[in-house]
């Protein structure tokens, strides 16, 4: 095989034509420079070179001394004194002319000015002098062309700098700039001919967010369609959903399809550290966007200025941002007039957002973009897969099988990483096994084999995630097992990789079930060596909040009974008390540690009922370092609970996400990071 078949050609640069190349911008900065050369050249051109001042007292002093070698009088008022070469190095013309250096010109002179009055008895004492002492003189008669021009290039400069400086400050780049035009909107305009390249078609999936948002945009192109039946434009549209699913996207594509202004913007742009300089903001956005109506103003984010009133920290003292707040909600629909101009906002924390601003009238439509389902990752994928050179085995369904509970940016993000991960091995294409490396990547981490670790604990790491994996094959609403490893990644020394059913709604005996697998690594160190460490930090904090959220939220415990402390509009965040009584609070905790430590025990008896299998397992991971779903089937045999074939139809090393319990409660995602010892089941 050639070894440089694998060696990829550098691309010649491309070299322009003369007068295809980008011209420089001109540096404004050199103007400046010219303004000093000018006006020094015309000092030294208009005096000569340097002359010190001196009396004429001074000057009769020399004379007397024999220094004086020529006087010239220009315009009968100043005299200029040249002083005899030999002369210049002794006093006082030494000290005088030491700071000039005594260069060339100062030697050829003049050295000295100086002026002799305007009475005519000093004009003839100068006269007389120069007589006496036998010192040439000479008249000489200069026009004040050069001081003119002096003054005229002097106050010009300044004019000139005044203007630049106020043109900068009233809204240029530079420090200091928007001082004078802070209170003006700084909404990134879409208009003639300008766009964002993205429409509707770029968009995949979301299919219901783009039909409601394409009738407002239909609605701008045609709305005579509508108007005809009686029917209004929508003041106000709201983006909700988590982050990453896709919001601002949709937004850009907005701005594609519609051919009318659009106003991008992010709600942290009205925020100033000055007082009213949000509300200022909202005006003027408003005012510009009124005056180019139909148009569409979109506010990203909306939650920074949008968080419901009456919530400061300050205590009472004036709060900026509800002051903008309280401008948004006039021009949306306040008193005056406010037709062709449609609000979309978008944000992923519409608990928290003033309920005057989501009253219809103002956001009149509020559009969930939630995680996106089998089929439509499967569309995302095919859009993010456009640009890659792919190898014939990569299965576009196999992946978005391999990733639920994956949003669109998540699902972008592994596709670069199997790029890149195929670029480091020198592939010429990504194939299949890339994907599944850029899956473990973003969920587990990088791979950190060099990691120091001893016998003993490499042992104890193997029966824990052995456990993991144990238990999930033995219990029979678990999740599937994909794989096991003790490889560790991030801060993880292990993993046991999952990949759950898509399902919306989750029983108690689910839940029991998840927390029952996710304590088997512990119990499988309890039954093994009767000692337990660190190692299962991040499974105890997964399985309590479980077992709080049965309790608190889901309504899922008989002692507590059908009671839910989950407050969906997020005022619980802002209050110090509970909303429950102390002896409530006594009888959660008790229940919560009852369900822990039932599952517990309940994970030690399945581990001791097969404790040779486990070690079989353990023995196999410490061999393998990553064993799969096959390897369990030759210990396990066949997992003993019909179920439909799970999303993932072979156990090729796959990873996931877990879909967010329903409804939302403070349970986290499987798959979040692990921050245990030997990880959890990821």
């Amino acid at each position: 095989m050639n070894p440089k078949t694998n060696v990829e050609k550098k691309p010649e640069r491309e070299v322009k034509p003369k007068g295809e190349r980008p011209k420089k911008s001109f540096n404004f900065y050199w103007i400046y420079g010219i303004i000093i050369v000018l006006i020094l050249s015309i000092q030294l051109f208009q005096f000569g070179g340097r002359m010190e001042k001196i009396t004429p007292t001074e000057y009769k002093s020399m004379a007397e001394r024999g220094h004086v070698q020529r006087i010239v009088i220009v315009n009968e008022q100043v005299v200029k004194v040249y002083i005899k070469e030999d002369s210049l190095k002794v006093e006082p013309h030494k000290s005088k002319l030491k700071g000039g250096g005594l260069t060339g010109d100062q030697t050829a002179g003049p050295q000295y000015a100086f002026n002799q009055g305007n009475s005519d008895v000093e004009k003839n004492d100068l006269v007389i002098d120069a007589r006496k002492y036998g010192i040439p003189y000479e008249y000489e008669t200069q026009s004040n062309w050069g001081e003119s021009v002096y003054y005229i290039v002097l106050f010009g400069a300044m004019i000139l700098i005044w203007v630049v400086v106020m043109r900068r400050l009233g809204g240029g780049g530079g420090p200091g700039g928007q001082i004078f035009n802070i209170g003006k909107s700084r909404a990134q305009v879409f208009e003639g001919g300008k766009t964002t390249n993205v429409t509707f078609n770029d968009v995949a999936g979301l299919a219901e967010a783009k039909e409601e948002l394409q009738e407002i945009v239909d609605f701008l192109k045609n709305p005579k369609r509508y108007t005809d039946l009686g029917a209004k434009i929508p003041k106000g549209a709201l983006l909700v959903g988590p982050p990453g699913t896709g919001k601002t996207l949709l937004a850009k594509a907005i701005a594609g399809e519609a051919n009318v202004p659009f106003f991008s913007l992010s709600g942290s742009d009205f925020v100033e550290m000055f007082v009213g300089v949000g509300a200022s903001r909202v005006r003027d956005l408003f005012k510009q966007a009124k005056e180019k109506a139909p148009s569409i103003i979109f506010i990203d984010e909306i939650d920074a200025i949008g968080r419901a009133r009456g919530r400061s920290v300050s205590m009472g003292a004036n709060d900026e941002r509800e002051n903008t707040l309280n401008q948004l909600l006039t021009e949306l629909d306040g008193f005056g007039t406010n037709s062709g101009v449609i609000l979309i906002g978008a944000t992923n924390r519409a608990d928290v957002l003033d309920r005057a601003l989501l009253r219809p009238g103002r956001f009149d439509r509020q559009i969930f973009v939630d995680m996106p389902d089998l089929n439509e990752r499967e569309e995302i994928l095919k859009v993010h897969l456009k640009p890659l050179k792919l190898d014939k085995t990569v299965d576009v369904s196999f992946l978005a099988r391999q990733t639920p509970g994956f949003s669109g940016a998540d699902l972008a993000n592994i596709c670069n990483e199997a790029a890149l991960i195929a670029a480091r091995k020198k592939k010429q294409q990504v194939d299949k096994q890339d994907f599944l490396d850029a899956v473990d990547r973003v969920i587990g981490g990088l791979e950190k084999k060099n990691r120091i670790i001893t016998t003993e604990e490499k042992k104890a790491i193997a029966y824990h995630e052995a456990g993991h994996a144990t238990v999930s094959w033995l219990v029979e609403h678990a999740s599937p097992l994909v794989k096991v490893t003790i490889v560790p990644r991030g801060r993880s020394l292990g993993a046991a990789w999952y990949l759950p059913d898509e399902r919306h709604l989750t029983t108690a005996e689910q839940m029991l079930d998840e927390m029952c697998a996710a304590l088997g690594g512990r119990a499988a160190e309890d039954v093994m060596y009767g000692k337990v460490s660190t190692g299962a930090l991040s499974d105890l904090e997964k399985v309590t909040k479980q077992a709080y959220a049965m309790v608190t939220v889901y309504g899922l415990n008989t002692r507590v009974g059908n009671i839910s402390y989950y407050d969906s509009s997020g005022q619980s965040e802002y209050s110090f008390g509970k909303p429950y009584s102390e002896r409530t609070a006594q009888t959660i905790d008790e229940e919560v540690s009852k369900i822990v430590e039932g599952q517990y025990v309940r994970a030690k008896r399945i581990l001791s009922e097969n404790k040779d299998k486990l070690t079989a397992l353990a023995t196999q991971l410490l061999d393998k370092e990553v064993i799969f779903k096959e390897d369990l089937e030759k210990i396990f045999g066949d997992r003993p609970f019909v179920k439909p074939e799970p999303a993932a139809s072979n156990g090729s090393g796959g990873a996931h996400k877990a879909a967010p319990e329903a409804p939302p409660a403070p349970v986290p995602a499987p798959s979040e990071p692990s921050e245990g010892l030997f990880g959890t089941n990821a």
